[in-house]
């Protein structure tokens, strides 16, 4: 991996140009979760499927020294069928604004949206774009931060079959999206078809758990103590042999993110598309098991 550009992602190297993150009338006067760092990926904009109104109240109401976006961030593979919304917009805004508060934001680009990748070791509106990272928890562990289609041999090997897979995966969350609609109206409980899915095609299962330990391997290779990284939208804190393997999830179902404390405390969050998102520290976890994962993605 000598080929790569790798970058210490600790506070310390931030610009002193910068203003603190607590300054300003806006971040006075909003109830925040504070945390050191969050990680999100996998959010799709430019979908119909992004849950930008839930990713834009999450972004708003979570502040951090640090926020990596894992790759899949903008979903270049629907400019065909290219979705925006006020939503979607909201969201861009919710991380400009951030880097005007004094974040440091740190775009890691994915698959979906590769296109990024002939601007690594750029910064665009103050968002330092990287092909892959290490960041350093407060309590020292470094980690090994990248989307992770690097591991998935489809993505690697069969890129048309990515794409319908992709295609498929589209199907089902819409689908889902009825369905959730119809049960809804008819005063029924939350119940996702697509995690359903998931949990009776034994493939997915074992391809999470063979993508989970091919990363963890690969990370313990590369001398790290333990990955951080999204692209199967399955959230996820474990360790595998040794080495701390850390996945944030997406955004077009499960909306979850990652975040470290201030002593280096790893946790899920599922910000959950109801009212009580809107409450500080809506709904957490320890590890992915809470979190609703979708069907495996391209």
């Amino acid at each position: 991996m000598a080929d790569i550009a790798w970058f210490e992602s600790a506070p310390a190297v931030k610009r002193a140009a910068r203003v603190p993150a607590t300054r300003g009338p806006a971040a006075r006067s909003r109830k925040v979760r504070r945390h050191r760092t969050i990680f999100i990926s996998d959010t799709h904009l430019g979908t119909r499927h992004c849950k930008a109104d839930v990713l834009a109240d999450f972004l708003a109401h979570n502040e951090s020294e640090t926020l990596f976006l894992v790759g899949d961030i903008v979903d270049g593979w629907q400019l065909k069928r290219w979705y925006w919304t006020s939503a979607q917009d909201r969201v861009v805004a919710e991380i400009l604004r951030k880097v005007d508060e004094g974040t440091r934001v740190i775009f890691v680009p994915g698959n979906h949206d590769e296109f990024a990748r002939d601007y690594c070791g750029r910064l665009f509106g103050g968002i330092e774009i990287m092909h892959e990272a290490i960041h350093v928890t407060a309590d020292g562990l470094r980690l090994w931060v990248l989307h992770g289609d690097r591991f998935d041999t489809v993505v690697r090997n069969a890129k048309w079959l990515a794409h319908l897979g992709d295609w498929a995966y589209g199907v089902a969350l819409r689908a889902n999206d009825w369905l959730l609609a119809a049960r809804k109206a008819m005063g029924l409980p939350h119940w996702s078809l697509s995690a359903w899915l998931k949990h009776k095609v034994k493939n997915a299962a074992q391809f999470i758990t063979r993508f989970e330990e091919i990363v963890a391997r690969e990370a313990e290779s590369q001398g790290v103590d333990g990955v951080m990284c999204g692209h199967i939208h399955h959230a996820e804190i474990r360790c595998i042999g040794g080495v701390l393997y850390l996945n944030d999830g997406d955004w077009v179902e499960s909306c979850t993110a990652l975040v470290e404390d201030a002593h280096g405390k790893m946790e899920i969050l599922h910000w959950a598309s109801h009212p009580q998102r809107n409450t500080v520290g809506a709904q957490a976890t320890a590890s992915g098991a809470a979190a609703e994962a979708a069907l495996i993605p391209a």
